[in-house]
């Protein structure tokens, strides 16, 4: 069966609980290798950030409720790699634009 490896996530979260303590939280998750949390745009009381999580066989659904529990929401699933093996995007003619 093939697992899921690398997963990107749009988050919207308030400001607390912060990033560090969402981010330990997340690799507690059996599977998760690791966690990078990049934040794109901060306002008044919410940040949006993105999620990259890689692993074996990532849990969706438990790294869903741990975003909930710590006042998140997942906007949408940018990325996702399955397989045996993690294989990077290819830049394309198209990629300029």
């Amino acid at each position: 069966m093939t697992k899921l490896r690398r997963m990107v996530l749009d988050v919207l979260k308030t400001h607390e609980p912060k990033l560090t303590d969402l981010a330990v939280k997340l690799c507690s998750v059996e599977g998760i290798d690791g966690v990078n949390v990049t934040v794109y745009e901060i306002d008044k009381s919410t940040e949006n950030i993105k999620i990259t999580i890689e692993g074996f066989n990532l849990d969706y659904d438990a790294i869903k409720a741990i975003i909930e529990s710590m006042n998140g929401v997942i906007h949408s699933i940018d990325e996702v790699a399955a397989g045996k093996k993690l294989i990077d995007e290819v830049k394309t003619p198209q990629d300029r634009y």
